[in-house]
Formats: structure tokens, sequence, C-alpha cells
């Protein structure tokens, strides 16, 4: 596996020592129980796998290394680096400056970038419209890409699909920066579908041939509703949930048998499970078994625009006294938690968030973009409220214990 060279803003020895004897002991990563951290007031639970993915090392190294190796240049990003607070801060304190938000409205106009200037691609990727202004402009792009290169395994794989006549089923979210590029980046016939729910109303209409207009700001140009569906192959946005993405292969597999028969499926319905990123498995997959747990309280932390990090908070139960943070700044106190609210997407604030127990079990895990650092300082603080000495090391070196059964 690639080592990458992250800004030690972003690292911590102490969750760095919880990965590697976890490692360690378990190569092939098929154990996804979480890590015990116990210490006297508080039992922490932690994911087997969180923070920074393979995609988000590498866009973060990129970044920090192109900013310190052209100190006399202007440096912009097309937009976030990554969804994640306190990186993209950091970034704009050095003088880096955003051409688009994250939905794609213009911050920075195309006629201040010249040439001479150094445009970064985010780990999202771009669409071709972009890379076609930045070309006619003559401004380097290749030098300085930071696309996920499992991001680009979904391009590469729709093409191929494209090129052999089937209609590309896009599950992902419409104004998402890597939904708008794999939009982009793909080739053929294409339709953009967010969830299970919208992908049943999408069948439905498919059997009756009678399409809402929803739909239409969702399809490649030239789409015939009536023809296109005669073949049908569904990649993703590779944060998304890779359950509601399997989910939506298979409903879209049996309409295929239900219209042309289970003996004709090969010709009908392509099967794209490969297309699925690693990271996002194994986080969720380890997220649903913490969420097996008996856990008095659980801290899902990641930016708030964060896809990968919201699907997260998907798997634990409804009810569950669970919070969605941002960072360490976001627990005021003992008493007071400030939180970001899904359904109506803002930021709340509750009280009394920490369940009165003379030692507790908390629940910890992250988002593919949220820094190292970040999480060893929400459990730092959070500890911090229960009056606890916090030993990391002999946590930890109880954790290995435990691990290599002594």
């Amino acid at each position: 596996m690639k080592s990458f060279d992250i800004p030690q803003q972003f690292s911590s020895s102490f969750i760095d020592e919880i990965n590697e004897i976890r490692n360690t002991n378990d190569r092939l990563k098929k154990d996804f129980s979480p890590s015990l951290l116990s210490f006297e007031n508080a039992d922490v639970l932690i994911a087997r796998h969180f923070g920074f993915c393979y995609g988000v090392k590498n866009a973060v190294e990129i970044a920090f290394k192109v900013i310190a190796d052209n100190p006399d240049k202007k440096i912009y990003l097309l937009s976030e680096i990554i969804h994640n607070p306190s990186v993209n801060e950091s970034l704009l304190e050095l003088g880096v400056q955003f051409i688009q938000d994250e939905k794609g409205n213009q911050i920075i106009e195309w006629s201040t970038i010249n040439s001479e200037d150094i445009v970064i691609t985010p780990a999202f990727g771009t669409t071709n419209e972009i890379q076609e202004i930045l070309n006619s402009k003559e401004v380097n792009l290749k030098q300085y890409d930071t696309t996920c290169p499992f991001v680009e395994k979904v391009w590469k794989r729709g093409n191929e699909l494209a090129s052999n006549d089937a209609t590309l089923i896009i599950h992902g979210k419409t104004t998402h920066e890597e939904t708008r590029a794999t939009f982009s980046q793909t080739s053929g016939k294409r339709i953009i579908v967010e969830s299970i729910e919208e992908a049943k109303e999408l069948a439905t209409d498919i059997r009756r041939e009678d399409f809402d207009d929803k739909w239409k700001d969702r399809v490649s140009d030239g789409f015939n509703f009536e023809a296109d569906f005669d073949k049908i192959g569904v990649i993703n946005q590779t944060t998304m949930l890779a359950e509601e993405t399997h989910e939506i292969a298979e409903l879209f597999k049996n309409l295929m048998i239900e219209i042309h028969s289970e003996s004709q499926i090969q010709q009908h319905f392509v099967n794209t499970r490969d297309t699925l990123c690693y990271a996002t498995n194994d986080n969720q997959s380890a997220t649903k078994a913490l969420a097996k747990e008996k856990l008095d309280l659980t801290l899902v932390i990641g930016g708030y625009n964060s896809s990968n990090t919201s699907h997260l908070l998907e798997l634990f139960d409804e009810g569950s006294n669970i919070y969605f943070i941002k960072d360490e700044q976001d627990l005021i106190s003992n008493k007071e938690i400030n939180h970001f609210n899904l359904a109506n997407k803002s930021i709340i604030g509750s009280s009394n968030y920490i369940p009165n127990k003379t030692k507790l079990r908390i629940g910890i895990t992250a988002g593919a973009s949220c820094p190292n650092s970040t999480i060893e300082e929400v459990i730092k603080k959070l500890l911090s409220f229960k009056n606890e000495n916090v030993d990391i090391q002999s946590a930890l070196s109880a954790l290995k214990n435990r691990i290599n059964g002594f």
C-alpha cells in the first residue's frame, strides 16, 4: 500500500497506532469489530475503518505539495478539495482560491484565470465542460489532477457499458460534484437516481411508459424514455450507501427479467458490482458492526456536506443517542452539543446529550474525509467532560493485549 505525506496538522500518532495495531492482526481486513479503548469512566469503541481513505490522502498530499512548491503562483481549486472544513480552511489560509462552490456556483470568474495559474482538480473529479474551458486557456490540468482513482474506475466502467449500448443508471446526488463529474465523463444514455425510492418510481414509469417531468433534468441529451431502457447498467457516486446501490441494481435486474425473461437477462442487464469503492464498503461495514454494540452515546464525525459521512449516520437505528458533528468545537460543554440534522439540513443544538452513567460506552466513527487529528481531539474533549485522566498509552496497550489474546 502506498504511503502518503500528510501534513502533520491532520495526523495523530494516537489514531495511527490504533490502525497499526488492528492492521497488524487483520491484514486482510476481515474483522469489522470496533476497537475498544477502555478508560476509568468510559469505554470508547472506534469503528474498525474510518477517516482518510486512499483518494483523500492522495488529494491532500498533492494539494499541499503544490502550494509548497509554487510560492509565487496563483493557485486555484475547482471546488473544495474534499468535504472537510478544517482541510479546506487550511488551504484558504495558504492563499488557495476556490473557483466554484460545491453546487457548481461560480465564485471566481473564468476570465480571471490564465495559463500561468495553477488549477487543482479535487478528489471528486470535474466535468468535460470545465476541462474544455481551462484547456482553451492553456491551463495544465493533468499535472494537478487529484481525482480519486476509484472515481475514475467508475467512469471507465460506465464508458465500457455505454460502448455496449447500455443505458447508465447513476446512483448519486444530482448536485454533488462527483455525480456531476461522472455524468459528464461518461458517454451514451444516462439517467440519475438519488435513492431506492426514486429507483422504484423510475421502474414503475418504465413499466407504464409514463414518465414524470422530474426525470427530464436527470438525463443525457436526446434521451428516449420509450426506447432507452432496453439494456441497463447501474454505476454510482462512490460515497453512496453500497447496500442501496446493490438494491437499486437488483431492482432493475428483476425488472429486466420481468420484461424480457430470465433466459435473456445478459442481453438486458449488466452486473456492475466491481465499481463500488472498497473504502466506502469498508467504512460502512465497520460502522454497521459498531451500530450493533450497546452504546450510550455515538458520534459520527465529518464535514456537514460530506456525502459519505451522512450515509454512515443512516446505518444507526432511529432514536439512537447519535450526533453528527464536524469536530471537537461542536462539543460545547458536557451539557451542550451542536450537531447536524440530516432531515432539514441544519445545525441544531441539543442539551444533556451525555447520559448520566458511572461508566459510558461511547461509539465513534468518521467519514472518509475526516482527519485523524480531528478524531483524536473529539475523543479527548469528550473524555475530559467525564473528568477522565486520559491515559492513552495504557488504553492502547490494553487494546493490543486483547487483540493478541494476552
